[in-house]
């Protein structure tokens, strides 16, 4: 198991890597380019620069987050091709430099959704992520868009970059009248052009789930349950096209069963890497972030890092939203503080598992 952090880059990350680097058992980042439109080409240059400073930095990058599918082609679009090229293109220039997982998403429209990004947790005082899908009754899709874009505290948000969400009304109505089945055929169509490009180039594409569990806005979304991952393996059937299991995202809804996920797709060596994160469940479709303790939420955080121990023992895996503490001020989900501690609370838990089967 490799233990990564999620980082912005140096231009918007207010995180030096430096303290990264200061975390027991760290081995590198989950990294992404979050000035990346959705369907552009990312330019060698600023890759190799990225991964440079990681790399001086004494920590490894050989998983990228966020290379964002253009929703020309999830809707199957005549100008998807040219998107297509350009992530084929991405790919290539990711793999060269030593880039060995590429996590991305197919869900339309938005690639995660919280009607709150800082409720306060009344037990601590601390804030986290939130939702209520009662919420968006009262908001619909556009007064969401503007509410997160302005409780962001100015950071960009993945999923939520202004150039993606500026046409959205023109977007949800192109939408209409989608099934998940036609959805999965405009899927089909991206992976057979990308996985062969990836088996010569020794990456793997690693699906996160949708996020929160279920459809949104009448939205078709085919990736929140362990028979939609099965399907989409089916899809295109090799070994470079891998499932990202968030354990957060998948685990919004109660009735998936997050270590049982985790052993049917490990055994089957189709999990690329893995977000590992707590929630705490409030009601139906209701929910909010949680430290990484067990006791602090609904998922049992030693059972799923037993079955990644049993069944997928090499993946990457990293600290996932974590609440906002100790009067910090940065990027919703995305603080220093509470992903040490989950970062170093999931370390401690594998040395335990390790030690318990003879291992160091």
């Amino acid at each position: 198991m490799k233990m990564t952090f999620r980082w912005y880059g140096s231009q918007t990350d207010p995180i030096p890597l430096r303290y990264v680097k200061q975390i027991p058992g760290m081995s590198g980042l989950m990294g992404l380019l979050d000035n990346k439109a959705a369907g552009v080409d990312w330019p060698e240059e600023e890759v190799r620069a990225y991964i440079d400073e990681v790399h001086a930095a004494g920590l490894e990058c050989e998983v990228i987050e966020s290379v964002n599918v253009h929703e020309d082609i999830k809707m199957g679009l005549p100008t998807r091709d040219e998107y297509i090229a350009n992530y084929i293109s991405t790919i290539r220039t990711l793999a060269k430099y030593g880039v060995k997982v590429i996590i991305y998403n197919f869900m339309p429209v938005f690639d995660w959704l919280r009607t709150d990004l800082a409720r306060v947790i009344p037990e601590d005082g601390s804030n986290s992520l939130y939702f209520d899908e009662r919420d968006l009754g009262e908001m619909g899709p556009l007064e969401i868009v503007r509410r997160t874009a302005e409780n962001s505290g100015g950071f960009t948000l993945p999923g939520w970059e202004p150039e993606r969400l500026a046409q959205l009304e023109t977007t949800l109505k192109q939408y209409e009248g989608m099934t998940p089945d036609m959805l999965r055929v405009n899927f089909k169509y991206f992976l057979d052009a990308v996985i062969p490009v990836c088996e010569e180039c020794g990456v793997r594409m690693a699906c996160h789930p949708d996020d929160p569990a279920w459809p949104i806005f009448g939205l078709p979304r085919i990736a929140h349950s362990q028979d939609d991952f099965d399907k989409m393996c089916a899809l295109h059937d090799s070994p470079a096209n891998t499932v990202c299991l968030c354990t957060g995202s998948l685990g919004s809804d109660p009735a998936n069963d997050i270590p049982s996920v985790i052993r049917h797709f490990g055994e089957k060596d189709r999990i690329g890497a893995m977000h590992v994160r707590n929630i705490k469940f409030l009601g139906e479709h209701h929910f909010r972030e949680a430290s990484h303790l067990s006791a602090s939420g609904d998922l049992d955080m030693y059972a799923i890092m037993k079955a990644i121990y049993d069944t997928c023992p090499d993946t990457y895996i990293r600290p996932d939203h974590g609440r906002m503490i100790w009067d910090e001020k940065g990027r919703p989900g995305y603080g220093l503080y509470d992903r040490a501690l989950g970062a170093t609370y999931l370390n401690g838990l594998w040395e335990a598992i390790c030690r318990e089967n003879g291992g160091k």
